[in-house]
């Protein structure tokens, strides 16, 4: 059998020759298309000579012939310039890899009508279809594209309804609370609450008013009516500012439950400054599971925000292998050491 040339790239009748099989036999195999019946013992020489002579498809052949490129569009809004980044990405690598597809991936920068040009560029490479991945949860308006492209939303929606991916925070929120229940606490702080103009638009928010709507749930049912703080931004300022607020009204206060880890680092700074120990004198628990959750001294309990999980999904959907059509992905709580029993009563506070 002829090797191939030195530097050139090995072709079908390549395999062909060195498997001893016809290129109808060879392209049957290696494309795995069904209705062949040559035996196993035909496709595993096909498969060693073409591992032996480093033999890879065309994608730019299999295109043409089957009117695919294998290939989809990641578009996304800050994705690639957070934190984040790695989590929602290497969810999408990782599904679109098992689906033998290569991801094309753009960012807008924030910029709404960047999502336009996005598309544009993706379908003018003849994209299989297209996953756009928010970091924020939110409603977005997306360009139209030709029917057999379809489009997945990742951790956001649209007005068109178009399939879409979210974390499931009602449970989330529910499960946050009910575990400060459960180590005792009565006496609970929230801060987290943001405008009505923020909970009511799904623009700006689609999920985090059913965040609150959880832990409402679950404080409800244990007759608990917690200590609320208006926080204008989840940010460690707002957090540390609205903490020290939130304890000069509410002294005999066991617990804190943060909108979200941000938030919770400002929580952990004033109750240093008050000379306030986490969990001893009061515990603290949060949303999203950023980085520095694990750092923090304790390690902050917190919900993680499933970014892996969610985009994983998108692909999924988009290239087959679940239905397209809205999905709840759960949102696992992390627990590390910020929550105690509540501590006993002092001349201060009410009896947890």
């Amino acid at each position: 059998m002829t090797p191939t040339r030195r530097g050139a790239r090995p072709t079908l009748a390549d395999v062909a020759e060195r498997s001893g099989m016809s290129k109808a036999a060879v392209s049957l195999i290696l494309n795995n298309r069904p209705g062949s019946r040559l035996s196993e013992e035909a496709a595993e020489r096909v498969r060693a000579a073409a591992a032996e002579l480093g033999y890879r498809p065309n994608p730019a052949a299999q295109s043409l012939r089957l009117g695919r490129t294998r290939t989809i569009g990641l578009v996304s809004d800050e994705v690639t310039l957070t934190r984040h980044a790695s989590g929602m990405i290497s969810g999408a690598l990782e599904s679109a890899k098992r689906h033998d597809h290569t991801v094309l991936i753009a960012e807008t920068g924030g910029d709404p009508a960047g999502i336009a040009d996005a598309f544009d560029a993706m379908l003018d490479r003849r994209v299989d279809g297209m996953v756009v991945c928010l970091m924020a949860a939110r409603m977005i308006d997306v360009p139209e594209t030709t029917a057999d492209i379809p489009v997945v939303l990742v951790n956001g929606t649209s007005p068109a309804d178009h399939p879409h991916v979210l974390p499931d925070e009602r449970p989330a929120g529910h499960a946050m609370a009910q575990m400060l229940l459960d180590a005792g606490h009565r006496r609970i702080g929230i801060l987290g609450d943001l405008p009505e103009e923020i909970w009511g638009d799904p623009r700006r928010s689609a999920t985090i008013a059913l965040r609150f709507a959880g832990i409402d749930q679950a404080l409800d049912a244990a007759g608990i009516t917690p200590a609320r703080s208006p926080i204008p931004e989840w940010t460690p300022e707002a957090g540390h500012r609205q903490t020290h607020r939130l304890l000069e009204a509410n002294p005999d206060l066991t617990a804190i439950l943060a909108g979200n880890d941000a938030v919770a680092f400002g929580v952990y700074q004033a109750l240093h400054e008050r000379q306030l120990r986490v969990p001893e004198d009061i515990s603290v628990v949060s949303f999203d599971d950023e980085e520095l959750a694990t750092y923090l001294r304790p390690g902050l309990t917190t919900a993680r925000l499933p970014y892996d999980t969610m985009a994983a999904l998108g692909v999924d959907m988009l290239l087959g292998d679940r239905e397209l059509s809205h999905e709840l992905v759960p949102m696992p709580v992390i627990r590390r050491e910020s929550v105690a029993p509540a501590p006993a009563p002092t001349a201060h506070g009410d009896t947890p």
